[in-house]
């Protein structure tokens, strides 16, 4: 065969060997080992392909070829059924934290490993990268083994442990609870495979998960599970494709009132700091980039659970609508919607944004937030769980100041109106949360009600008539501070703006137009120090509204009687909605409480022109004082007779219930606990620990201001007063209140407060029980019984160690803690030194 022949030969049978059928080249190459494996079994190609073996209720995973890192997901696991307990937590619908998570395979086993995000190099050297991800911990969450390996090199594994295992620590919450040790049982736990659906996007899991106790079952497992010790959960899992680079991360700033995700960031220039945050925020892109206004490339949707009733379900999507004006206002047309969950559609499923109902055996909180790529902050997901007893709170709220009589008329003080009225705001309030908004605390104080990112009071008046005025109770729509949060997270600007400078005339524009920003570490501590940054509040004047709601607090209890509950309803149930009524100042009375000690700040950044920090007016302190006192006039705390003559015992199959005032005549109601109780709120606001240093400390550097020895003499007078020739009924209500204040000024006395509030408050007893001697030898048995007490704590102080050391400074070397280990040089450390030692040393 000459060459030119032999040439055309081996061409010709290349050819013929690449259009031989595939399936004959593959019969050349064997059988495909993982084609074997799953034989018979189910296929759901999807982000990964899976296989669904029914006979053995089994997963499997078909992962990329390699070795190494395979790729990388975000991983979410969640609850689809929840334990309906409010303080277990274990919700319906309730999601745990987004991971970055990667496909690693070593050999023959397959790993899922947590990446660690709080810690990164965000440079474009992949040096620099590299030494900030070597530098600090991963997590591997779960290992299996490759069972089969296609052809082409993919790996197979079993998925089944990684999903029926315990992945949302219902364990460890158990047990932070107080419920008891539980363990997951495995022989009554499995995969649910109907509840894995695969999509080009996303993998959905869902497993069955029993949890046992060889111990007595605690009381909210009781409660709740029908089969106690042993309770049952769904468990979902998502995995879920990272999105493209088209998202923007935005800079956080601490006075525009937007959730974030923060980092340590290695690569940051010298001059720049180590902390790096973003806000969180949905994707949203105008269609035309440089218009004003424009449409949107994809619309935000919030699809609202079905199984929500009507007419909540209304409210419901009626308030969470609301947002559609702010996007609006920020150039976005058509941006916001909010429709019902498609039929069949998953609640968990990170396709969908969702308002989801959840069910407890006790009321208890809403929340809104959802899945969001820790990477960059961009909410994928935002997922809102309403607890479905909260409007039937609102409206015995609401049957407590009006009657029960008005309840479905349809009419403006109709307490089911008003109670969805509320659904409304919650709604929107949530959404608010899921969009990336944080709490606004400050918003109830400027504006009217400025955001639906506060939470509100509803607002009562007293009509010139006396009566009560609710047709103002919730606002309406987004305020003006939501709009201002909107255009800083989301508005989109043109090419070539100078981004940053436009974000900040947002918030400058907004500190010009008083939309102060305070949120939950200034309103929730029981020592916080700022009067306009409180819970359940109302008006620009804390002491001033406080009057208002104790004036609407007495006319609604002067009238409260047997028309407060439904007809047909035992009237025990009165004690419910008595409580709501009895109550009704106590959130007023903290925002009030605040201005003792107080003092107005911002969150201010240098050179933004915000005013400093200052201690409030010493006459706003002593309006505040002197308002808070009135709360413990026996008066103030008494219920007449006609009232308590309609609070009968519970009957048969009514159980008592935390919604009650706890007391020591049971089974009667017990009117001086409940003056007691009430007491108890305001004796707290004038003897919280932290509140009473400050007022030392103001008092130190500006004697105009009041300080702790004036609040306590003055607390002292109005609790014992001289109240010769007071009736009897009156007069055991001063002496619960004496219980109160004596047992309170002890518990100050051996807080950990500073040694100039526990001294004062030893001072004020000491001065106390000498007065209250001469009563008990005058033959006052109250005094004689306060007295003893004091007597006993003075004796237990006398013999109680020294004070406490004061507090060590913050470290000073640069390995933090360990200044207390040996000189071992300017840059050792002994690591043969024992593991244990060296911790201990740490602390």
């Amino acid at each position: 065969m000459t060459p030119p022949t032999l040439v055309l030969s081996l061409i010709a049978l290349v050819a013929t060997v690449l259009a031989a059928p595939a399936a004959t080249r593959a019969a050349r190459r064997g059988p495909d080992p993982l084609a074997a494996r799953t034989a018979g079994l189910e296929r759901r190609p999807g982000l990964l392909d899976t296989y669904l073996d029914r006979r053995q209720g089994r997963v499997w995973l078909v992962a990329p070829a390699g070795q190494g890192e395979l790729g990388r997901y975000l991983y979410v696991e969640g609850l689809r059924t929840g334990l309906g307990s409010n303080p277990v937590g274990l919700d319906r619908g309730q999601l745990g934290r987004t991971r970055l998570v990667a496909l690693r395979r070593l050999g023959d086993r397959l790993l899922i490993e947590e990446l660690n995000l709080r810690y990164r190099a965000l440079s474009e050297r992949g040096e620099e990268r590299r030494a900030a991800a070597e530098s600090f911990a991963t997590a591997v969450l779960w290992a299996g083994k490759v069972e089969a390996e296609g052809r082409d090199g993919e790996a197979l594994v079993d998925l089944t442990g990684f999903l029926v295992r315990d992945a949302h620590d219902v364990v460890g919450t158990l047990r932070d609870t107080e419920q008891g040790e539980y363990e997951l049982d495995p022989e009554r736990s499995a995969l649910d495979l109907d509840g894995c659906p695969a999509f080009p996007d996303n993998l959905e899991f869902e497993a069955l998960l029993t949890f046992h106790s060889d111990g007595v079952a605690a009381a909210e497992v009781h409660a709740t599970s029908p089969s106690p010790p042993t309770l049952t959960l769904v468990q979902h899992h998502s995995l879920v494709r990272l999105p493209d680079d088209g998202y923007r991360p935005r800079p956080f700033d601490p006075r525009a009132g937007v959730l974030h995700v923060w980092f340590h960031d290695y690569a940051a220039p010298l001059d720049q700091p180590l902390e790096r945050r973003w806000i969180v925020r949905h994707r949203l892109r105008k269609t035309d980039p440089g218009a004003e206004r424009s449409p949107v490339a994809r619309p935000l949707v919030y699809y609202v659970d079905r199984g929500i009733p009507e007419p909540v379900r209304s409210a419901v999507v009626e308030g969470a609508s609301w947002w559609a004006e702010a996007f609006e206002a920020a150039g976005f047309e058509d941006a916001f919607r909010v429709e019902l969950l498609p039929e069949g559609a998953h609640p968990l499923d990170v396709r969908y944004n969702v308002i989801q109902w959840v069910h407890r055996a006790t009321r208890g909180w809403s929340y809104g937030g959802g899945v969001v790529d820790p990477r960059t902050g961009e909410r994928l997901k935002g997922h809102i769980s309403l607890g479905s007893l909260r409007v039937r709170q609102d409206r015995l709220l609401f049957e407590g100041l009006l009657g029960a009589d008005a309840t479905g008329s349809g009419g403006p003080g109709d307490p089911l109106e008003l109670a969805l009225a509320r659904i409304r705001q919650l709604s929107a309030h949530e959404v608010g949360h899921a969009l990336g908004f944080a709490h606004n605390f400050a918003a109830s104080t400027y504006g009217g009600r400025a955001s639906v990112m506060d939470y509100p009071a509803p607002l009562v008046r007293l009509g010139e008539d006396g009566e009560l005025d609710l047709s103002a109770a919730y606002g309406v729509g987004v305020g003006e501070w939501d709009r201002q949060a909107v255009r800083y997270a989301y508005r989109e600007y043109p090419p070539g703006t100078d981004e940053a400078a436009a974000l900040a005339a947002v918030v400058t524009d907004g500190l010009a137009r008083g939309l102060v920003y305070l949120t939950d570490d200034d309103a929730r501590p029981d020592g916080a120090a700022q009067p306009v940054a409180s819970l359940w509040d109302n008006g620009t004047d804390p002491v001033a509204q406080l009057e208002t709601e104790l004036a609407v607090r007495r006319r609604a209890l002067d009238r409260f009687g047997a028309a407060n509950v439904a007809p047909g309803r035992p009237l025990a149930l009165l004690e419910e909605v008595l409580a709501t009524v009895y109550l009704r100042h106590r959130y007023q009375l903290r925002a009030a409480g605040k201005t003792l000690g107080g003092v107005d700040y911002r969150y201010a950044l240098r050179g933004d022109g915000q005013p400093p920090a200052r201690p409030l007016p010493a006459a706003a302190q002593r309006r505040a004082l002197e308002v808070l006192l009135t709360t413990l006039e026996p008066a103030a705390l008494d219920l007449p007779d006609a009232l308590l003559g309609v609070l009968p015992p519970r009957p048969d199959g009514f159980p008592p219930n935390r919604e009650l005032f706890a007391g020591r005549t049971g089974p009667l109601f017990d009117p001086l606990a409940a003056a007691a109780t009430a007491a108890r709120l305001t004796i707290a606001e004038l003897l919280q620990p932290e509140r009473a240093a400050r007022l030392v400390d103001q008092h130190r550097r500006d004697p105009d201001l009041p300080g702790l020895s004036e609040v306590l003499d003055a607390l002292t007078a109005a609790a014992f007063t001289d109240a010769t020739g007071e009736p009897p009924r009156l007069a055991a209500i001063r002496h619960a209140v004496q219980e109160v204040q004596v047992k309170g000024l002890i518990d100050l006395a051996t807080s950990g407060a500073t040694g100039a509030v526990r001294w004062r408050a030893d001072a004020q007893l000491r001065t106390l029980h000498a007065r209250l001697q001469e009563a008990a030898l005058a033959g006052d048995p109250t005094a004689a019984g306060l007295a003893d007490t004091i007597r006993r704590h003075l004796e237990r102080q006398s013999s109680a160690s020294p004070d406490p050391a004061p507090p060590p400074p913050p470290p000073g070397d640069p390995i933090g803690s360990l200044g207390s280990l040996p000189d071992l040089g300017a840059c050792s450390f002994d690591f043969s030194e024992p593991r244990q030692a060296r911790l201990d040393s740490r602390r």
